[in-house]
């Protein structure tokens, strides 16, 4: 049984459990996994010929999901995102915040409302950018700028002067 790695002899922990008995595994090199089993043992045995639990899987949405896949089915949705940005809002979130407000008004129909939120979106990403070279340019000018200059700059060094006697 210790041998064995096929998941139809015995589950995962019962297999542990007889590593440990035999010797063949220190209890201090026990999985990180096998305390919390052992306190807290599975409502049903994990085995591989347990039939799937027949539950129903309920449908999530939201009333932005539309909108969301409207949004990236276009294909005018190509802007990277760095995911491990929390400040910043994501394109996308931007979208929805637009099109939420521009539905709001109720003075568009749909159609509209999604064309000129994607124009408005698109003057806010390029607002964003003028932006962040603005700033970059600033913080570039505020460097000092240092006057050393090596005294071989602009001359270049041919091989045959490397190797010579």
């Amino acid at each position: 049984m210790a041998n064995s790695r096929l998941e139809k002899i015995g589950t995962i922990i019962t297999r542990t459990q007889g590593l440990l008995k035999s010797g063949a595994m220190k209890f201090d090199e026990r999985p990180l996994w096998y305390d919390i089993v052992s306190a807290f043992p599975p409502v049903e045995e994990p085995r591989y010929d347990r039939p799937a639990p027949n539950v129903r899987v309920r449908q999530i949405f939201y009333q932005e999901d539309l909108v969301r896949a409207k949004f990236h089915k276009s294909g005018k949705a190509t802007f990277a995102v760095n995911l491990l940005d929390n400040i910043n809002r994501t394109p996308a979130q931007q979208f929805i915040e637009i099109y939420k407000n521009l539905s709001s008004q109720g003075a568009l129909d749909e159609e509209k409302v999604y064309d000129t939120a994607m124009d408005l979106l698109e003057d806010k990403m390029r607002q964003q950018r003028t932006e962040k070279k603005t700033s970059e340019s600033i913080v570039t000018e505020q460097q000092p700028k240092s006057s050393f200059t090596p005294a071989d700059s602009g001359k270049t060094v041919q091989l045959q002067d490397i190797f010579k006697d």
